[in-house]
């Protein structure tokens, strides 16, 4: 029997991390926003439209989720903090089971 959730965390620019429970299948923007994680405003909702869901992924993390497509690759252009090789846009990426105890970083600022 397969799992319906894995807990992720988000850790915020002073440190602290969030961990949530995220249900596989959802994009990991939806599950900040519906456990309120501080920093991540997803202004458009999730349609890759505005970069305010911009986070930092690990090593394992970037392995796990994969690349970004060229949509997502002009938004990042977009952020508002430092675009780095490990930026993506939450609301690219779905929650898959090998994430489980992974965490995320949130940048300082998002607009």
């Amino acid at each position: 029997m397969s799992k319906s959730t894995v807990k992720i965390g988000f850790r915020q620019p002073d440190g602290e991390i969030q961990e949530i429970d995220a249900p596989i299948g959802q994009s990991v923007m939806q599950a900040a926003i519906f456990n309120n994680v501080d920093g991540i405003e997803a202004e458009c909702g999730g349609s890759c439209m505005c970069a305010t869901c911009h986070i930092y992924l690990s090593d394992d993390l970037q392995a796990i989720a994969g690349e970004a497509n060229e949509e997502e690759n002009e938004m990042l252009e977009e952020t508002a903090a430092e675009r780095r090789p490990s930026s993506r846009l939450s609301c690219q990426i779905t929650v898959v089971e090998d994430m489980n105890g992974k965490v995320f970083d949130v940048p300082d600022c998002q607009s």
